[in-house]
């Protein structure tokens, strides 16, 4: 397995260098419950954030700046947001980040920011759109994104029980892949293999070919034994790829499975749910219930578990591409975003 965080995608239409970052909710009522999410741009400068813990139907979302908060001479008012807008008429469930452009998904739409504009706050978006449903709820909500740059599209996973492919260069979308029987929360890309894989509700991880939209593999986690946590159910909200290797968790324990065997070689002896994780180097770093990062080696082991300031977390990022300002930052529960300068401690955290 690579032992680092797999290269950015190379240029994809107008979203090149692609990061992403999603809430990942334990069904409909943790969902509406664990809305606040982070997500932050690669480029050194601003660090958007997004809190839907209010009473509002508008979704306000928050741009830090990280280069000066991580200036020697920052104050308190540099932990603080620089901009503050509604994205949506109604929570935001997804946030992406390229160097030049925003993307936001809230109920049954997408839309796309330039970042440019934003640092002059002009808060218009460059284009919204919505894919064509044919779900029995009204208005699906979009919970997870991810860029494909093999054929510059974007993946959708939606509240209908489908993935949309959105068509980036001509802003049309061009397939639904069907096969989930209930709500998809996260998606991420295989990118070597050209395979897509999304987890649902439904307690499944499909692997699909981005070339024919097919589904060819489905692993029902919750039916091996050493995943399965029944108390907790069987939906799928954590989930990521590096090369060969699949992390994914939720109501089963956050397991590491190879894909070219379809089986689990680590299951890892985590407390409650996992709701984002990723690799770093010979680590695996994940969040979810509980005020803590984990720190988890391939073989199964927890090496650690760090304290953060939100009761859980959602979110997780690794700002692995700056030479300059390379930080963790996690969210979740609260109105604080934890960052880490380095991943053994908690060096200050933004608020808004």
């Amino acid at each position: 397995m690579a032992s680092s965080l797999s290269a950015a995608p190379p240029h994809v239409g107008f979203l090149p260098k692609l990061f992403s970052l999603r809430p990942l909710p334990g069904g409909w009522e943790q969902l509406r419950r664990d809305r606040p999410v982070q997500v932050r741009r690669n480029k050194r400068t601003h660090l958007p954030h997004l809190s839907s813990a209010c009473s509002s139907h508008l979704s306000p979302r928050c741009v830090f700046s990280l280069a000066a908060a991580l200036s020697p001479d920052a104050t308190a008012a540099n932990q603080k947001p620089v901009l503050t807008f509604t994205a949506h008429e109604g929570p935001v469930f997804s946030l992406l980040s390229t160097d030049s452009v925003l993307l936001s998904a809230g109920n049954g739409e997408v839309s796309a920011w330039n970042w440019t504009e934003l640092i002059k706050k002009n808060v218009k978006p460059l284009w919204t759109k919505r894919p064509n449903y044919k779900s029995s709820l009204e208005i699906p909500e979009i919970n997870s994104m991810a860029i494909n740059p093999r054929d510059d599209s974007l993946a959708i996973g939606a509240g209908d029980n489908n993935v949309h492919i959105l068509d980036l260069e001509h802003g049309a979308f061009k397939a639904t892949l069907q096969g989930h029987t209930d709500y998809v929360h996260c998606v991420c890309i295989r990118e070597r293999e050209a395979e897509l894989l999304s987890g649902s509700e439904d307690g499944a991880v499909r692997m699909w070919d981005c070339r024919t939209g097919q589904s060819v593999h489905c692993i029902e986690v919750h039916k091996y034994e050493s995943c399965a946590r029944p108390q907790h159910g069987k939906w799928i909200s954590c989930l990521t790829t590096d090369s060969d290797w699949m992390l994914c968790g939720g109501g089963p324990s956050l397991s590491l499975w190879h894909l070219r065997s379809l089986s689990p070689t680590s299951v890892f002896p985590l407390s409650g749910c996992q709701r984002r994780a990723a690799f770093h180097q010979d680590m695996i770093l994940a969040v979810g219930d509980g005020a803590f990062v984990s720190h988890c080696l391939l073989g199964g082991e927890v090496k650690g578990q760090i304290p953060c300031t939100p009761p859980s977390l959602n979110t997780l990022k690794l700002n692995t591409k700056s030479s300059e300002h390379r930080v963790l930052t996690v969210g979740g529960g609260s109105s604080k975003i934890d960052v880490f300068t380095n991943l053994s401690y908690r060096a200050f955290s933004l608020s808004f």
